[in-house]
């Protein structure tokens, strides 16, 4: 699947099933939210943390869906094709970038 086709299907579930989209600061809100839970399981996945009991079936990968869910909601609702404007960023960070990473000593 693309990401425009992920958008349209997300686009086509919301119009069957979602009613409507919640308005652009609601679902910045909810993004937020997502990415907290993300955060969560990283931390105690990766970090310092351990998980509580009723954290262990939190799932990582349905996690970063819900992110990409809402951020595909907005992009939707505000007008943005993500696959242009993921190729801009290629674009944008390839020219900014193109020796920046292999001249930084903290990742060899």
């Amino acid at each position: 699947m693309t990401i425009q086709e992920a958008q349209q299907k997300v686009d086509q579930w919301i119009q069957s099933t979602g009613v409507r989209y919640f308005n652009e600061l609601t679902n910045m809100a909810i993004l937020t939210e997502e990415v907290g839970e993300v955060a969560r399981i990283m931390s105690r996945k990766y970090g310092e943390q351990s998980f509580k009991d009723a954290e262990k079936e939190n799932d990582l990968g349905d996690e970063l869906a819900d992110v990409l869910w809402v951020l595909l909601c907005i992009a939707n609702q505000t007008g943005v094709n993500l696959d242009q404007a993921l190729e801009k960023n290629f674009i944008k960070k390839t020219s900014r970038d193109s020796d920046r990473h292999q001249q930084n000593q903290k990742l060899s």
